[in-house]
C-alpha cells in the first residue's frame, strides 16, 4: 500500500489506516476475539497505521492493540494515540503534570517506553491556542515519553490555529464527502507547512457505505442512536453533524456514483485519498471484512473528474446548507 510522509516528523503512515474507536467503545459491543481480527486483517491488507485513544473504552483499544503488537513485534505499525477527554473539558486541565500523568498511562496501556504520536484530543479552543499547552507538549518530546504530537480537532479555525505551531506534526480532522469544509484552507495550509492531515470520520458515521435506511435501528451504547443532536460530546462526531433523514437519502444518492466494482465506502475512502494534502485516512471497522474491504480502497484508480463533479454538486444541494458553516 502507499505509503506517504509525515514531514515534520519524519514518520510515514499507509494511506488507508486503521481507526480503533469502534474497538474500544461507543459503537456497540465488539468482543476481543472479533477486535484481534480486525487489526490482523488490516495490516495483512497493508494497513502500518492505527488510530486510537486513551479514553476509547477507557483504555480497551490501546490495550487491545497492545496485545496484538505484542506477538508481533516486527510488524511496522504506527500507533497514534490521543489524551485529553477523561478529565472535565476545561484549559485548567491541560498541564505538563498532566501530559505526563497520561502519557504514562498510555504507554502502559501499549507497552511501550515512548509513544509513536500523541494527539490532543479535541481539546477547547483555547487550549489550541495556548503556547504553555505547545511547551509542555515538547517537553514531553525532550523527555522522549513521546516521539511527536499533534492535535486533534473539531473546527476548521483550531486546525489553521494548530497547522501555525512549529512543532506539530500532524492535525486529525474530520474529511469526507459530507464534509468539505478543510478543502478550502485547511489542506492547503497544512501541505504548505509541512503538517500531516489524518482524515477521520470519513464514512460519516457508516452514512456513506449506503447500508442505512431510515429505519436502521443503532444499539443504545452505540453513540449514533445517542450523541444524534449532541447529547455526549460534539454532534459533528456523529453523522458529521447530518440529520440523519438528510444524510441516508444524500448517501442513497452518492452510492450511485461508485463505479464498476468499488463499493460506496471505497468510493468515499477513495475520494478522501486522492484529496491533496491528505497523509492518511482512518476508516473503523467492527468486522476483519470490513477492514479489508476500506483498505482495498487504496489501490482503486483516481475517481474521474465527472464524479468528483457529481460528488460536489450533491454536497452542495443537499449538505452544505446543513453543516458547512458549523465547522
Amino acid at each position: 500500500m502507499e505509503q506517504r510522509t509525515f514531514d515534520r516528523s519524519g514518520g510515514s503512515a499507509s494511506v488507508v489506516g486503521l481507526g480503533t474507536w469502534q474497538l474500544g467503545a461507543d459503537w456497540g459491543t465488539v468482543r476481543e476475539a472479533d477486535a484481534l481480527a480486525v487489526l490482523d486483517a488490516a495490516r495483512e491488507a497493508g494497513v502500518t497505521f492505527f488510530d486510537t485513544a486513551d479514553v476509547y473504552g477507557d483504555g480497551r483499544s490501546e490495550r487491545t492493540i497492545a496485545a496484538y503488537l505484542r506477538e508481533r513485534p516486527d510488524a511496522g505499525i504506527t500507533v497514534a494515540t490521543k489524551m485529553g477527554r477523561r478529565v472535565a473539558q476545561v484549559p485548567e486541565n491541560y498541564t505538563l503534570g498532566n501530559f505526563r500523568a497520561w502519557t504514562d498511562r498510555s504507554r502502559e496501556n501499549l507497552g511501550v517506553d515512548r509513544l509513536d504520536l500523541v494527539q490532543l484530543h479535541c481539546p477547547p479552543t483555547p487550549v489550541v491556542a495556548s503556547d504553555a499547552v505547545f511547551d509542555a507538549l515538547d517537553t514531553l518530546v525532550a523527555e522522549e515519553r513521546i516521539a511527536a504530537y499533534g492535535v486533534s480537532v473539531e473546527t476548521c479555525e483550531q486546525a489553521l490555529t494548530a497547522i501555525a505551531r512549529p512543532g506539530t506534526a500532524s492535525v486529525q480532522i474530520i474529511l469526507n464527502a459530507f464534509r468539505m469544509k478543510p478543502l478550502e484552507r485547511v489542506l492547503p495550509a497544512a501541505a504548505e507547512a509541512g503538517v500531516a492531515i489524518i482524515a477521520r470520520v470519513p464514512l460519516a458515521s457508516g452514512l456513506l457505505s449506503g447500508r442505512y435506511t431510515k429505519d436502521t435501528a443503532f444499539a443504545a451504547d452505540d453513540h449514533r442512536t445517542y450523541n444524534r443532536h449532541g447529547e455526549a460530546f460534539d454532534q459533528g462526531e456523529t453523522f458529521s453533524g447530518v440529520d440523519y433523514a438528510t444524510g441516508v437519502e444524500a448517501a442513497a444518492a452518492f452510492s450511485a456514483l461508485a463505479p464498476e466494482g468499488a463499493t460506496p465506502a471505497q468510493t468515499a475512502l477513495r475520494w478522501v485519498v486522492q484529496q491533496p494534502g491528505v497523509t492518511t485516512v482512518i476508516p473503523g471497522a467492527r468486522s476483519a471484512e470490513q477492514a479489508r474491504s476500506n483498505a482495498e480502497a487504496a489501490a482503486l484508480p483516481p475517481l474521474p473528474e465527472e464524479t468528483l463533479e457529481a460528488v460536489r454538486a450533491l454536497y452542495d444541494e443537499r449538505i452544505r446548507p446543513r453543516v458547512h458553516d458549523r465547522w
